[in-house]
């Protein structure tokens, strides 16, 4: 082989080599990021780990540590159902419609407890001296409607006929008008929030989401590809979400599983107002975006600055005040059955 042979295989072979380290970097620069790895016992679970998911409650029902909210003249139209006599809870409980809804909205019968004086779910082993009958005015399904109303009140007939109650029912054009003025109200002043974090650059994997979101106090919900932010008060709602692809999260190879992007969600009406829940959403996408070499988006893809967060919290203010003018006060039992 001649000098001027081996200096081009030389030279190729050197080409050749600058190709495979090229397309090596490439690959390693376009693959998703990955959690760091802390030693066994001390940090968060890699991606070939798996750990339990955490429960995550349901944004619409109420805390586990809550009594469910009884019947309220300001969001259900109301039927007194009197009897001469009081009733045994074995009986009411029998009489009791199969179903607690009628349409979209939620219905339910109380009986008052002869004992303890309180109004509650009839049961077994009580006696009640008075019934109620009530149907939920309005929630994000819309007002209640002339048919809902038909509904109802045929269900609070039956369940009247069965412990020789009689019923007081209100007249339904009062009842559908109160309800479509509720609606009205309840349509002015709902918000859910969401901001969109999106990689710069390298895609995200699911560990590397959840590594920098456990950091600010997210777990793991239930759901694939969620998370939530769990209240201060216990028992309380979720403060926020977080939200990414389940595909990506269920993928056989998590750690080759690229997102782009994950969405923080907050839904006003259902958290107090004391947990600032807009000051932690925006810290959080802040914090998130810094840690992940992310933006800070819209659903339309444009940037959000910093000083537009502070004009929309303070936007947020004014609807809390409207809510609790209302006695309707963000993340009360009330606020979170009319915004369910």
């Amino acid at each position: 082989m001649s000098e001027f042979t081996a200096g081009l295989a030389v030279l190729g072979g050197l080409i050749l080599a600058g190709l495979v380290g090229y397309n090596a970097w490439t690959t390693r620069r376009n693959a998703p990021r990955q959690p760091v790895m802390a030693a066994p016992g001390t940090g968060p679970a890699g991606e070939g780990e798996r750990s339990e998911p955490l429960f995550e409650p349901d944004l619409t029902a109420p805390p586990a540590v809550e009594k469910r909210p009884g019947l309220d003249a300001l969001l259900d139209a109301l039927a007194p159902l009197n009897v001469e006599a009081s009733v045994a809870g074995e009986l009411a409980v029998a009489a009791l419609p199969t179903t607690r809804r009628a349409g979209s909205k939620p219905f339910a019968i109380e009986g008052f407890n002869e004992a303890t004086q309180h109004w509650e779910t009839p049961r077994a082993g009580q006696r009640y001296s008075r019934f109620q009958a009530g149907v939920q005015l309005a929630n994000r399904n819309g007002a209640l409607n002339e048919i809902e109303y038909s509904e109802f009140v045929m269900k609070a007939q039956g369940f009247a006929d069965a412990v020789n109650a009689s019923p007081e029912f209100p007249e339904m054009l009062d009842a559908v008008a109160h309800a479509r003025e509720l609606d009205q109200f309840a349509s002015a002043h709902d918000a859910q929030l969401s901001i969109t974090l999106r990689a710069r650059g390298a895609a995200w994997s699911p560990g590397f989401v959840h590594q920098a979101a456990q950091r600010l106090g997210f777990v793991a919900g239930a759901i694939p590809g969620r998370m939530v932010l769990p209240a201060q008060a216990q028992g309380g709602p979720p403060v926020l979400g977080l939200a990414f692809s389940s595909q990506a999260a269920l993928s056989d190879d998590p750690a080759q599983s690229a997102i782009r992007e994950v969405t923080l969600s907050l839904d006003v009406p259902q958290v107090p107002r004391t947990e600032q829940p807009f000051v932690r959403m925006r810290d959080a996408a802040i914090a998130l975006a810094a840690s992940m070499d992310g933006l800070i988006t819209d659903d339309n893809q444009q940037v959000i600055r910093a000083e537009s967060l502070d004009a929309i919290g303070a936007d947020l203010e004014q609807l809390y005040d409207a809510l609790e003018a209302r006695d309707i006060a963000a993340g009360s039992p009330q606020a979170r059955r009319l915004f369910s």
